[in-house]
């Protein structure tokens, strides 16, 4: 799914994304409102959602996707790569951030990457760009709330379907958040997490 008020970008990229065998352009929508509309109905494997919306907040936008269409894995396209801007949108749970200017190739590889893996997130952004980021996520304290009661729940021995049940919020979720949390924390592990984030004061100790 497109959605990009721009309509020859749509174009150009419905053209390339047809020409791919693995790959078919089940809608596009000038607008947020009709974008989500046609989620609705179509439920697509992945939504390329433009930053700069006409008709509203693209956060907004990614929460009523992730909201009407929960298994689509959406993507963000912009001119503009503003780490705050990325940040809060991978924290909304999109799958990746492009910039506009991703060959065509890249496209289809990232599109490909978040199908392929639950808790890949894919960045074509500008390396100061990513640096801050990277910086940013290595911060125990920019744990979201989600993210806290996320490993809170592991520390608890919870099961990714247990904790699904418990947030009422689908597995796939779950395990994004999870490697996000390993990213931040730099842990390679759901044990090693819980302990790094004890020992910093994130959680509780269980008993």
């Amino acid at each position: 799914m497109l959605i990009d008020d721009h309509a020859l970008l749509r174009e150009v990229m419905r053209e390339a994304l047809d020409m791919e065998p693995d790959m078919t352009v089940v809608g596009d929508a000038a607008t947020g409102a009709e974008g989500i509309l046609q989620c609705k109905t179509e439920q697509p494997d992945v939504v390329l959602l433009d930053v700069n919306i006409p008709d509203g907040s693209v956060t907004e936008a990614v929460h009523a996707i992730r909201s009407i269409s929960p298994h689509s894995r959406v993507l963000i396209v912009g001119m503009r790569d503003d780490p705050v801007l990325v940040r809060q949108l991978l924290e909304c749970g999109v799958r990746g951030y492009l910039n506009k200017s991703v060959s065509r190739i890249d496209l289809v590889s990232s599109i490909r990457a978040v199908c392929a893996d639950d808790i890949r997130t894919v960045l074509h952004i500008s390396a100061e760009a990513l640096t801050s980021i990277a910086s940013a996520s290595n911060d125990p304290d920019m744990l979201t709330k989600r993210e806290l009661e996320v490993l809170t729940l592991v520390s608890k021995a919870m099961s990714n379907r247990q904790i699904s049940r418990r947030l009422a919020i689908a597995e796939g979720t779950v395990k994004r958040h999870l490697g996000t949390i390993f990213s931040k924390l730099g842990a390679r592990s759901r044990l090693e997490a819980v302990n790094k984030a004890i020992s910093i004061g994130l959680i509780p100790r269980v008993g």
